[in-house]
């Protein structure tokens, strides 16, 4: 903070309190001149005003919340922030440190996860996964180390190595009805906004309660799309193929995925659709249009869709493209609260709902 806006924040508070204290002692002292019956000779309809002194149980809150700010004044860094802390100390990574705001809230988030990580420990034993303790410690450090790195996609590297060690351990939280109902928690409080509370997701977001995975559906593949996040993109073809390629193109995948809606398909369009895709959508799609989970490619052979399996939906997707952005939460939640999330979504998918 600059000495100019220290300084203002300084004038501020003893401003203020000075003032207030003036106005109150003003106030005591101040004595008006009386009558001979004790009014100050102020009447207004019919009722005369007379000059009582301040009950003592006013005065003693008044002064009491003046003594109140003075003690902020020594506890807090209220005056000149730059230079005088306050005697209040938050513990912050294991040392005292002044408070400020930041600080605090530092402190209470440390202490809560102190919590939180004594209770992940003992689910760990419950479920037969206190191996994972030390694999999650290398993956910490490697987060904090990708942080700071110059060459962050070497870090990553090692951290997805890290991950695949993790997933056999994701299994075993998968069946343990404890870490159950801690990842239900953790669920329902970051990821149901898109995903929906029971998982099923809407348009533009996946089910998860199903076998159908975009990435893959193993606890190393869930780990992954969760710590790392997920950016996927199907780039618009209009440009390259022209409205007739287009819809050639919709027509042949509605052929491919069982035409589940009952359209009469344009087979001309069907076969100028296949020479098309062979071309030109199989590098993502593969040969037989049942998708890449290397590239997050859709399989387009089945009944499920993400943002809908109708002709003109399709055709819209050909046309335009899509996008998503799946966010990474390892920064966020940290990597035991990740673990913890993909052995529920994995549980989700191990048990699929009815």
């Amino acid at each position: 903070m600059s000495f100019f806006w220290s300084s203002w924040i300084t004038v501020l508070s003893l401003g203020c309190w000075l003032f207030i204290f003036g106005v109150l002692m003003w106030t005591l002292k101040s004595k008006p001149v009386l009558e001979e019956d004790g009014t100050t000779g102020h009447e207004y309809d019919g009722i005369r005003e007379y000059d009582k002194p301040l009950p003592k149980w006013w005065l003693v809150i008044f002064f009491g919340t003046m003594i109140w700010g003075l003690g902020y004044f020594v506890l807090f860094p209220s005056i000149q922030p730059d230079s005088w802390k306050g005697i209040t100390t938050v513990e912050v990574d294991g040392e005292q440190v002044p408070w400020t705001s930041e600080n605090e809230l530092n402190s209470q988030l440390q202490a809560n996860n102190k919590v939180f990580i004594e209770s992940f420990e003992g689910i760990l034993a419950t479920a037969g996964a206190e191996g994972a303790v030390p694999v999650l410690a290398k993956l910490n450090a490697l987060d904090a180390e990708q942080r700071t790195s110059e060459k962050p996609a070497d870090v990553q590297s090692k951290i997805d190595e890290q991950l695949k060690a993790l997933a056999p351990f994701v299994d075993k939280l998968a069946n343990d009805p404890e870490a159950q109902k801690v990842g239900n928690r953790l669920f329902l409080q970051n990821c149901a906004l898109c995903h929906g509370s029971n998982a099923k997701g809407s348009l533009g977001y996946p089910d998860l309660t199903d076998n159908d995975w975009l990435y893959g559906g193993e606890a190393d593949n869930i780990l992954t799309s969760i710590h790392n996040g997920r950016v996927g993109a199907m780039p618009e073809q209009q440009g390259v193929l022209g409205e007739s390629g287009v819809r050639a193109v919709a027509e042949y995948v509605l052929s491919l995925s069982g035409n589940q809606n009952g359209y009469e398909l344009n087979q001309e369009q069907v076969n100028q659709g296949k020479t098309i895709f062979d071309t030109t959508c199989t590098m993502c799609h593969g040969q037989d249009g049942k998708g890449m989970q290397a590239v997050g490619a859709p399989n387009l052979t089945d009944d499920i869709w993400l943002f809908g399996g109708d002709r003109e939906t399709i055709q819209t997707t050909v046309r335009h493209g899509r996008s998503g952005v799946m966010p990474e939460w390892a920064t966020k939640l940290g990597n035991e609260r990740v673990m913890l999330l993909a052995a529920y979504v994995r549980s989700l998918s191990q048990n699929p709902a009815e």
